[in-house]
């Protein structure tokens, strides 16, 4: 049967045995009026500005067998598709805003905040996180924000794990120019935060391949249907006035089809309705082998998958993924996704719309600790999941295609995009970019008009670089401490935290102001045990069990938990595929190498063949490695006290152990700082 949107495949009917409670967005009954004018532009040159006028709200429907719901759906339902009361809030002298308003706001991309490391009164400021699909940011957007930090925010930008920037530190009489800017710079962050899809991930590298650009160019394409409507965002920070690129034809359709009962009708928001979703919702695009996403922590996990040829010809579904957690509440955990199925690559759009809608009307909206999709999937199982996606879909998935294992990619270091141009991937220890860093990579982006891409992993991607460019870039790269990934602690590489202390308001105790040092005591204890340098953990840190940094994929993962004091998470795998689980609760900081070093000890002694410590601490299990922790009295240092493969003598290191206290350092770490830096200066840009 050939349905409205021309594929042939087999239509399904309802299940009259799986009945679909609809939730029709508890609607409010006066009528919305939002004529804008919206200025749309085309990639074309003859392209001419139109008038989208929204029309009024559908009537809201009987209520007198309302179920409970949290306050923040109340919110959502006064607050006139987003805008009140936070539109009379940002006019106040105060300098912080109402809770309705803290709540909407989100959706608007930002959160208020405070210094917690002030006392006093409070000193309110707001979080801006930017809206950028597969992490593009162009040329434009990246001075502009490098701008904004430095007039508007703590002189400082944060690289996140969704593949966006995170601006701190801007006070509310600022809040308006600042967004108008982003906005005016073809920039968003519309939906970087709220009940609403979030950033939509994809693999940052720029390779010119098929696979890559399709998945890319799908990423886009979902961000752009699951967008807002209702001009909520365009009327509170540019007066209504949008600039925005003509979306492709097929999102417009695969946004309006409303065969099989996906939208509400008339509504200003179409897919969300006035409620929105119960939580956020996230989604990742990426092809075969390439996990630089995590793939399977998100509420939707897509994987192109192409013919022998190389050509895209579908994608396999994931579904059910997600960190946060709550503490002491064992109903609350991290979750895997699992395969849904698969679909072919005209019906992606669709498919993602009607998962996104069984979650939009069936998610719980009592109790925010469990309104993600993740919690919907555990209660149904994945087959009632499916048939209920299958209904609003109109036809059946089919089978789930074969993948190759995946691998985790970082794309750090110089490489060839294949269509003769080089991109160069940057490590910045936990996505902050400041200082020295901050302002050489302005001036490189700026004479060069380079765009940039976010990773998943708080890194930067310069791309389109020539290569006549790249010794230059090199060296000024080199000399701002922006090293080729071979000069750089392995242990660094791939590590992850999120800004936690002092202002994101939910931290316990710190993130990424520990992390520097929390690392060099992870070397320090792989240097205690025989470990060698190149020997290398996924190690997270979160200041609370939000799971912002996914510590839950780490081998080994940090989650704060008390001030001062962590669980300690093992299991995950380097590639990011196996659930990590908690270890150890209420660890102190200052105790950690109590339980590191008999881990790292063993794992040295009685690891197979190449096997990883995440793999390593599965296949012993807890209460081995328990045992082993409880009975620990220290390693045998015989055959390593003196690391004599770096050190040739014993009075050299006991040398340079003394300078290397001075800096709170190892000896094996000072003089590998002192060797990177006298390589990285006698490459001096020369090819690699």
């Amino acid at each position: 049967m050939t349905t409205s949107f021309g594929l042939a495949h087999t239509a399904i009917t309802r299940d009259p045995k799986i009945q679909i409670p609809r939730f029709h967005g508890l609607r409010r009954s006066h009528s919305l009026l939002l004529s804008k004018r919206v200025h749309v532009f085309s990639s074309s040159s003859s392209s001419h500005p139109f008038i989208v006028r929204a029309v009024s709200t559908p009537v809201k429907p009987d209520t007198s067998k309302e179920p409970k719901r949290s306050k923040v759906e109340i919110f959502k339902e006064q607050s006139n598709f987003i805008r009140y009361p936070l539109n009379e809030e940002l006019l106040t002298d105060a300098p912080n805003i109402n809770e309705p308003a803290t709540q909407l706001i989100k959706f608007h991309g930002s959160y208020q905040q405070t210094n917690r490391d002030e006392r006093g009164p409070k000193s309110y400021s707001f979080m801006l996180r930017t809206k950028n699909p597969c992490g593009k940011v162009s040329n434009k957007l990246y001075l502009a924000m490098d701008d904004l930090a430095d007039e508007f925010g703590i002189g400082t930008l944060r690289l996140t794990t969704r593949q966006t920037f995170q601006l701190h530190g801007v006070l509310k009489n600022d809040l308006k120019t600042v967004m108008s800017t982003i906005i005016n710079c073809m920039g968003s962050t519309l939906g970087a935060c709220g009940d609403l899809n979030r950033n939509v991930l994809a693999p940052a590298a720029p390779l010119a391949r098929k696979d890559y650009l399709f998945a890319q160019e799908t990423a886009e394409n979902i961000a752009a249907l699951l967008t807002p409507q209702s001009g909520f965002y365009y009327d509170m920070w540019v007066d209504g006035e949008r600039i925005m690129s003509a979306e492709p034809p097929e999102v417009v359709k695969a946004r309006n089809d409303n065969s099989h009962g996906t939208n509400f009708p008339d509504s200003p928001e179409p897919i969300y309705g006035t409620q929105f979703l119960p939580r956020k919702f996230k989604v990742a695009v990426t092809v075969p082998t390439d996990n630089s996403v995590d793939i399977l922590t998100n509420d939707i996990g897509v994987v192109v998958v192409s013919d022998d040829n190389g050509e895209p010809q579908g994608f396999n579904i994931y579904v059910g993924g997600g960190m946060g957690r709550t503490h002491r509440v064992e109903t609350t955990f991290p979750r895997l996704a699992e395969p849904l199925g698969y679909v072919p690559k005209e019906d992606i759009l669709y498919v993602v719309k009607a998962i996104l809608v069984t979650q939009r009307e069936n998610g719980r909206r009592d109790d925010r600790k469990y309104s993600r999709m993740k919690y919907l999937i555990s209660s149904w199982g994945i087959e009632k999941f499916r048939t209920v996606v299958e209904q609003y879909y109109g036809r059946k998935f089919e089978p789930f295609r074969e993948l190759p294992e995946w691998e985790f990619k970082s794309y750090l270091g110089w490489h060839e995009q294949g269509d003769g141009g080089l991109y160069c991937g940057l490590h910045v220890d936990n996505g902050r970019v400041k200082g020295t860093m901050k302002k050489t990579l302005r001036e490189i982006v700026e004479k060069y008009n380079l765009n940039v891409r976010i990773t998943p992993n708080q890194n930067i991607v310069l791309c389109d670089i020539r290569r006549a460019w790249r010794r230059p870039i090199t060296t000024a790269l080199a000399q701002c401490g922006l090293l080729h990934p071979r000069y750089v602690d392995p242990l660094n590489l791939t590590a992850m935290a999120c800004p936690a202390l002092p202002l994101c308001p939910l931290a316990i105790t710190e993130a990424e102001r520990g992390t520097p040092d929390l690392l060099k005591r992870v070397r320090a204890v792989f240097e205690t045990v025989g470990l060698k340098y190149n020997e290398s953990i996924v190690i997270r840190v979160t200041g609370c069990p939000n799971g912002c940094a996914r510590p839950y994929m780490a081998e080994l993962g940090f989650v704060g938990d008390g001030p001062n004091s962590y669980q300690i998470w093992l299991g995950g795998t380097p590639n990011q595929t196996s659930l990590a689980k908690c270890f150890m609760n209420k660890v102190k900081i200052q105790e950690l190498e109590k339980v590191l070093e008999p881990l790292f000890y063993y794992w040295k002694r009685k690891r197979q063949s190449k096997e990883s410590f995440g793999a390593f601490t599965n296949r012993l299990g807890f209460e081995t490695l328990q045992e082993m922790v409880d009975k620990w009295e220290g390693p045998d240092l015989s055959s390593h006290r003196f690391n004599l493969k770096l050190f040739a003598d014993k009075e050299t290191y006991e040398a340079m152990d003394d300078l290397a206290r001075l800096q709170d350092k190892t000896a094996h770490q000072l003089a590998m700082e002192v060797i990177r830096n006298f390589v990285s200066s006698q490459q001096n840009g020369k090819s690699e």
